[in-house]
């Protein structure tokens, strides 16, 4: 489905990807570890298109130069430079870090204005299974975002990218600041995602922990380089994550 081949990215002479590659199979859910600062979001950015835009605003202002390399392979197309509302409307969405979400708009406006590209009986039976993923929104219909709790705004965040219609859904950081409890909560609606809507998922995550047990695939990287790949078994059992992540 996504095939991504020595991908570099350059922020001036700042190397914040060097040399990676990766795969994503339908239907897995497969995820990519690392510290911050490795080069997750970078990864996240470049494979939903928003670097191409991030490119364009820092050549304007006369702002760093950004110059991305190599190939991002989606259902056998080349969309290396294609820009990031063509590569939605491929079904490559994106859920940003730290709750992006409208605060001074309604839940229920937030999931409207991210079904722009729905119709609205689409966004109607969307917002349902939103409701159903996450019922905790239910009650929350009326309230205005920014008034949401850390894992509400998270609950919410994803449900606006679902209402996007991802065939490919991009998760940058989604257990972030959030409890324990609701990392669990998270973990279990994104399994809930593959195995009922039929989502390919690719997240990035610092907390290696919840995460490794759920995937099918994963990709330890450091320092914008692929330093490990295995399947959540074969890296969980990894002396070195181990050490790294898990403290032992």
């Amino acid at each position: 489905m996504l095939s991504v081949n020595n991908l570099m990215v350059f922020f001036e002479n700042a190397l914040a990807l060097n040399d990676f590659s990766m795969e994503v199979k339908k239907g897995q859910i497969v995820g990519v570890i690392g510290s911050n600062s490795a080069g997750k979001t970078t990864l996240m950015n470049t494979l939903s298109g928003l670097i191409i835009d991030m490119r364009i605003k820092e050549k304007r202002r006369g702002g760093e130069r950004i110059t991305v390399y190599g190939e991002i392979i989606f259902d056998g197309e080349d969309i290396s430079e294609t820009r990031p509302n063509e590569r939605v409307k491929k079904g490559i969405v994106l859920c940003r870090e730290r709750h992006p979400i409208f605060p001074e708009s309604s839940v229920n406006e937030n999931l409207k204005i991210s079904g722009y590209l729905r119709n609205r009986s689409q966004v109607r039976d969307i917002t349902q299974q939103v409701f159903e993923l996450f019922p905790a929104l239910v009650d929350l219909k009326s309230r205005k975002a920014g008034f949401l709790s850390g894992g509400e705004q998270q609950m919410l965040a994803i449900g606006m990218a679902l209402v996007a219609g991802p065939r490919l859904l991009l998760l940058d950081e989604p257990l972030l600041g959030l409890s324990p409890m609701m990392q669990n909560l998270f973990v279990d609606c994104i399994k809930s995602l593959r195995s009922e809507s039929g989502i390919t998922v690719l997240l990035s995550e610092q907390f290696a922990r919840p995460v490794l047990p759920m995937i099918d695939h994963g990709y330890v990287i450091e320092n914008g380089m692929l330093t490990l790949a295995g399947t959540g078994q074969e890296l969980m059992d990894n002396p070195e994550i181990k050490a790294a992540y898990f403290g032992v």
